[in-house]
């Protein structure tokens, strides 16, 4: 995750390419490349290079800036060296390089670690760098996504099962059924206990503990929910802001508008976190149910201004998002009908 901005100037910028079984690296002073190295993604082979990239001449890790692209588990060997250096460390989405960049032509690995090098000396003046996640943090990251493997596998045999009912035989397919049931018994009782442990882990936490219990005073926020939040915003010191989270989890609207011209509504963009939108979804969609006063904003948004339900199915997920924040910058539980008092000056 990534930091505050930092002005730091650099002599050397580093674009790391990251693959399962390699790494490119290509060291630019700005101007020229001037090495290009590969090596196996492993902690012996990485640090070999850093040993080796000390060597050029008035190259040190403190004035170089190193930068990749996220990669999920596949960096984790290149940040942990670096970490342990102090190294300073960009780890940006691609689409941000992408898009820093201009037109792109070609892709291969040495290309790839080339623009990174090249974004990094284009947008140093407003770099953030990353910021190392605790560790429980990094744990419970695993064990949400292993809870969705599980649940995806499920739901894949219970399909199969589902759709070949009315293509096969009766007896065929009930026998299917039963050979498949002490399976479908397994997966079920691994996700509880991938959920148990999550539950172990946030509620032995202080820090964790706390921000949970203030997430879940919000009406239809659920413990996933919550936890995803806690996590993609790195335990509100990535993220601190409700407006910076709706953008990262698609929720805010842009408009679309160049000189006299306006292209139709503002739409939210498409480059955001699915899961955590969908999280948020399901909260809004709850909240519609069961919270009175967003039921009736609802109800007089679609029915009486003729707004389309996902547009406002938006607002609400935007609502949630500010109300969490709100609670987690004031530090105390959600209040239906809380009303801020600025504190008053002597």
């Amino acid at each position: 995750m990534a930091g505050a901005v930092h002005m730091k100037k650099y002599n050397f910028y580093i674009g790391v390419d990251i693959s399962k079984p390699f790494v490119d690296f290509i060291v630019s002073d700005g101007k020229h490349s001037r090495i290009h190295a590969q090596g196996a993604n492993d902690p012996e082979s990485l640090k070999a290079f850093l040993t080796q990239l000390r060597k050029l001449e008035g190259c040190r890790i403190s004035n170089c800036i190193f930068g990749m692209e996220h990669t999920g588990i596949y960096s984790n060997h290149l940040l942990t060296v670096l970490h342990k250096l102090k190294a300073d460390v960009v780890n940006e989405n691609s689409i941000q390089i992408k898009n820093s960049l201009g037109l792109l032509r070609g892709k291969n690995d040495k290309l790839d670690a080339f623009r990174i090098a090249e974004y990094l000396f284009i947008c140093r003046d407003k770099l953030t760098l990353w910021t190392e996640k605790r560790d429980i943090i990094s744990e419970l990251s695993g064990l949400l996504t292993l809870r969705e493997r599980l649940i995806q596998i499920l739901h894949n045999l219970k399909v199969l099962l589902k759709q070949e009912k009315g293509f096969i035989n009766k007896n065929l397919s009930a026998q299917n059924l039963d050979l498949c049931s002490a399976s479908i018994a397994a997966v079920k009782t691994d996700i509880i206990k991938v959920e148990q442990k999550i539950s172990s882990i946030w509620t032995t936490d202080k820090t964790l503990e706390h921000f949970m219990r203030i997430i879940l005073s919000v009406p239809c926020v659920g413990q996933l929910t919550a936890l995803n939040i806690i996590i993609t915003s790195n335990e509100f010191k990535t993220i601190s802001t409700a407006k910076k989270f709706a953008c990262y989890a698609g929720v805010a609207p842009f408009s679309r508008q160049s000189g006299t011209s306006v292209s139709g509504r503002s739409r939210v963009s498409h480059a955001a976190n699915k899961k955590t939108k969908s999280l948020l979804h399901t909260c809004a969609v709850l909240s519609v149910r069961f919270v009175p006063e967003l039921k009736a904003y609802f109800l007089r948004k679609t029915q009486q201004e003729k707004k389309h339900r996902m547009l406002v199915y938006n607002a609400i997920r935007s609502k949630i998002i500010l109300r969490v924040f709100s609670c987690i910058n004031n530090e105390r539980m959600y209040q239906k009908d809380y009303v801020y008092t600025p504190l008053q000056h002597q």
